[in-house]
């Protein structure tokens, strides 16, 4: 798959298998910078599979992974994420038995062993103010970081994503369990990582958010790509309505 110029992250013929389970099957997009790419699916259609390919949580079988002209393929997780690669789970992983200044501090750290110019890092207290505040978070920093409600630990995850200066951000399912202002919330936190020329892959099920903030979408089906293209044309898609809703949605 040839490198455009924007392109920040290439995945090429990408595919896993658990013994008979087809959890990839030939996946290729490629991440632009400044980009908001969603890639959605009925529940077991792999997205969360290809987000552990890209972050190196798990290898693929066939098929390469390139970010930044490299190929990363054989790379562990955590030299990706030293070389801008951050994400965030399902369910948000955090030190729980360390306090929030901790858990936070991890992305400013992560952010200057890059040795790279940031938003963060001339005017790290300033600009962690007006981040936390943008994610809604009053918090004080000594606190356990299982003071939080599991709707601000899911934000604050976003947060710690941004600190690392990234150039390719990873969400999974961030609006899962939210409210409606903390899903405004997690729309303006993508807003910030955008404006910092980060790509951004969203893999989400509230349709509204997607279709809201990505520029273009990956659907998926049984690990397969079923449909590409803008969110307008992706709405009107008879293989998307089809895998989402069944063949009987008529009846």
């Amino acid at each position: 798959m040839p490198i455009k110029n924007n392109q920040v992250l290439i995945l090429d013929n990408v595919c896993k298998r658990f013994g008979g389970v087809v959890a990839a099957d030939e996946v290729s997009f490629a991440l632009a910078s400044g980009q908001v790419r969603g890639l959605i699916g009925p529940n077991g259609s792999g997205k969360t599979t290809v987000l552990n390919i890209i972050s190196g949580i798990c290898e693929a079988d066939p098929g390469s992974v390139i970010f930044d002209g490299v190929n990363i393929t054989k790379r562990p997780s955590h030299v990706r994420a030293r070389m801008g690669i951050a994400r965030t789970f399902q369910h948000p992983r955090l030190l729980k038995r360390c306090d929030i200044r901790t858990n936070l501090f991890l992305g400013v750290d992560l952010a200057n062993m890059k040795e790279k110019s940031s938003l963060f890092s001339k005017k790290a207290n300033q600009s962690l103010e007006e981040i936390l505040e943008t994610a809604g978070l009053k918090i004080s920093m000594g606190d356990s970081i299982s003071s939080l409600s599991y709707g601000q630990q899911k934000l604050f995850e976003i947060v710690r994503a941004i600190l690392t200066n990234p150039k390719v951000v990873l969400l999974d399912e961030p609006a899962a369990g939210l409210n409606t202002k903390e899903m405004e919330r997690v729309k303006e936190l993508i807003d910030i990582a955008v404006r910092n020329n980060a790509a951004v892959l969203l893999v989400e099920h509230s349709m509204d958010l997607v279709m809201n903030l990505c520029n273009i979408i990956t659907v998926l089906n049984f690990g397969r790509t079923i449909a590409e293209g803008i969110p307008e044309k992706i709405q009107s898609n008879e293989a998307v309505i089809e895998a989402y809703l069944g063949k009987g949605r008529h009846a």
